[in-house]
């Protein structure tokens, strides 16, 4: 039995102000599939937040379902998709955008990010009808290594896209860890402007499910709902998202979440670094990435849950570290302190 599990942000249930909200509403009779009034209310809340009454949301259950759904929508049939290689829907969705018929075309990352720079070779190579053609470009914030966009990149990330006639589209499974780093200077209403569609992830973010899809550019608001139902995303008790997300946002309770699964990333990293060890990329987020000798990880692995990243050297490994809504102090200083167990040995 481990004594506690760093592999995700979603091993536990729903944070408890959600589940009292849930039963508080329980009884309570509404319509179905998204037209019940707890998600119109969740939809007024998100819209204040973000700065934009005109984006059209939508609730859905999962990222990897966002994603294709999202993606799916935006492209015609011998259209592409732009993405870090590291990116989720490369790696971690099982093909589920290739699934929908449309080509997922590659570049190196930079910590997890793409740049201008990399999106123009791409446009340049696919230059007539014999190959796909590049239509949008794929980004995650916080990216799959924790690491996020600046505002500068972000704004240069959009030009780019508009000036080669491409939509940007932003995987916001952990947003709220992104836009509440100690290092962000994007915001929401900085992000509504910047891209054609994006989602907010609840998942991980204290949900039990959901994520918030939020689509900015009129151009792919048309008929979304009959993408949710062909791809079975359009929920019968689509009240369940409705009123987390309404938890979410009623009093800040998403950007509080966020903050303390920082904090706790912070801590732990602060204390990692101190005994000695560095890291993959720098922690900003709820991902934190430290190399360490592959006996000391052997020996971790008995106590903890976690995932190894990537081998580093002949000697060492990065591991990935994650906390949660519901991560404590004391689990990070015990993890901390049996850490420095191991290495003093």
């Amino acid at each position: 039995m481990k004594k506690y599990l760093f592999f995700d942000d979603y091993s536990e249930g729903a944070h408890p102000q959600i589940l009292e909200a849930l039963i508080k509403t329980n009884l309570q009779q509404e319509a179905g599939y998204g037209d019940d009034i707890f998600s119109g209310e969740a939809k007024k809340l998100i819209s204040d937040i973000i700065k934009d009454h005109s984006a059209d949301i939508h609730f859905v259950s999962a990222g990897t379902q966002s994603n294709f759904i999202i993606l799916a929508g935006m492209m015609k049939p011998f259209e592409a998709v732009i993405s870090a290689d590291s990116g989720h829907i490369n790696v971690h969705e099982a093909g589920a955008v290739e699934a929908t018929g449309h080509k997922v075309i590659t570049i190196a990352n930079a910590e997890g990010k793409i740049n201008p720079r990399k999106i123009k070779e791409v446009m340049e190579f696919h230059k007539d009808e014999h190959m796909v053609k590049p239509k949008v470009v794929y980004i995650s914030h916080a990216t799959e290594l924790g690491t996020i966009y600046t505002k500068n990149e972000l704004e240069s990330i959009s030009e780019c896209c508009k000036k080669n006639g491409l939509y940007l589209y932003l995987d916001g499974a952990r947003l709220g860890s992104a836009v509440r780093s100690r290092e962000s200077d994007l915001t929401l209403p900085d992000i509504t402007r910047l891209v054609d569609a994006y989602y907010i992830g609840g998942t991980k973010n204290g949900a039990f499910l959901g994520e918030a899809v939020i689509l900015v550019n009129d151009e792919i608001k048309p008929y979304f709902r009959y993408h949710l139902k062909q791809r079975g995303a359009l929920l019968a008790k689509g009240r369940l998202p409705g009123v987390q997300f309404r938890e979410l946002f009623r009093d800040g309770l998403f950007f509080r979440i966020a903050e303390h699964l920082n904090n706790m990333a912070d801590r732990l990293a602060c204390g990692i670094r101190d005994l000695g060890f560095g890291f993959l990329v720098k922690p900003c987020t709820n991902q934190v990435f430290p190399v360490l000798p592959d006996p000391l990880i052997r020996a971790l692995d008995e106590l903890y849950g976690f995932y190894v990243w990537e081998k580093v050297d002949k000697a060492s490994s990065a591991i990935r570290l994650v906390t949660s809504w519901s991560t404590r102090e004391e689990v990070i200083d015990g993890f901390l302190n049996d850490l420095k167990r191991l290495v003093n040995r």
